[in-house]
Parts: C-alpha cells; structure tokens; sequence
C-alpha cells in the first residue's frame, strides 16, 4: 500500500501453490479470524507471532500465509501451517480487509527488523521541583498584585494555575522565560520587590 512501492510488486515470486511457496520455509504461521481450537494449533497475536518468526528466521526462510478476504485460508492451507496468528479486533466486526492484516504483520515486522528512533537528550534539565514552587509563589504573587480572581475557581484557583503549569513539565530555561515575564509585569506594575 506504500506509494512508489512498484518494485516489491515486481519482485514477487508467483507460485501455482501455496505448497511451492513455502516449501523451503522453517516456520509457516497463517492468519485467521477466528481460533480454530479443532485442530489444537498453537495460536499467537501479532507481536508474540513476530517473534517467534524472527527466532526461526536465524535458520532459514520463514513465512506468513493470508487467505482470501471471503472465505480465508482452507483447511489444506491451514496444515501446511504449524500455528495461528489470531489479530484481536471487534467480536462483531472480526474479519479484516486483507491489505489491513497484512499492514499489521508487516508493521510488526517492522518494528522488529528496524530500531525505533530514541529520544534524544534535552538539552536543557525539567525545572526541579524547588524551582517549580518558586514558580508557583511567583504566579500567586503576581495574581494578588494585579487583583486577578477566576469566578469559577474561587479558592481553587492557584492550585489550578500549578496543575495547569505542572502539566506542562517545564524544563529550566521555560521556568525561567516565565518567572522572567511576571518580573517584567511587576515592573510595569511598579511593584518589583525581591523575587520570591
């Protein structure tokens, strides 16, 4: 489904048999619906699947077998399996679209074969929780000193404005932007004292 993705379709392999295509694989788990416990096959979601794959993929070829969206696999298809690969979704909506199964499996391939980005380290430290309260005693300072009240959080308010700036998880350098901005205001207001 990705766009430009012309080459994976030219480079498909097309067998007259599921049999030929996976003759030479270690390890075939197909995709179901539905869990069929008739047949005592081992069944597993998508990511424990992936792993299992990956363990036998050290040794040789391994594979995952779609069926048709109207019918899925039959049950000659299935014994050419060795296990289940069951995608949870909605009871009453069970069968996927089979471009979304196979979207599935290949994202969980995917994120298996290829390392996830780490986030890289700030390059300014979270504000400690001392400098938070130093915030907080400031912003309080500053509501008293301009005469702000909120109708609506009455004696809440200023710990609504510290969940508010808590929530933010501040680094240092935005600490110190805002305890800069209320200075500037009691600046304005004629009001600078020692900070608190």
């Amino acid at each position: 489904m990705a766009a430009g993705a012309a080459d994976v379709l030219e480079a498909a392999r097309v067998v007259p048999t599921l049999l030929e295509a996976v003759a030479d694989c270690g390890l075939v788990l197909g995709t179901s619906a539905r869990i069929r416990t008739q047949y005592h096959w081992p069944v597993w979601g998508p990511e424990d699947a992936v792993t299992r794959l990956n363990e036998a993929a050290l040794t040789g070829p391994v594979a995952v077998v779609f069926g048709t969206e109207r019918t899925g696999l039959t049950n000659e298809e299935f014994e050419l399996c060795h296990g289940l690969i069951h995608i949870p979704v909605d009871p009453h909506y069970e069968s996927l679209n089979l471009a979304q199964a196979v979207q599935i499996m290949a994202y969980e391939v995917h994120k298996r074969t290829h390392p996830q980005p780490t986030v890289p380290p700030r390059a300014v430290p979270l504000s400690t929780i001392a400098e938070l309260h130093r915030l907080y005693a400031h912003v309080e300072a500053v509501m008293t000193e301009v005469g702000f009240t909120d109708r609506y959080g009455g004696p809440n308010l200023q710990r609504r404005v510290e969940r508010i700036l808590g929530r933010a998880v501040l680094d240092q350098h935005e600490t110190n932007i805002l305890r800069g901005f209320l200075a500037s205001v009691q600046a304005r207001l004629g009001k600078a004292g020692p900070l608190p």
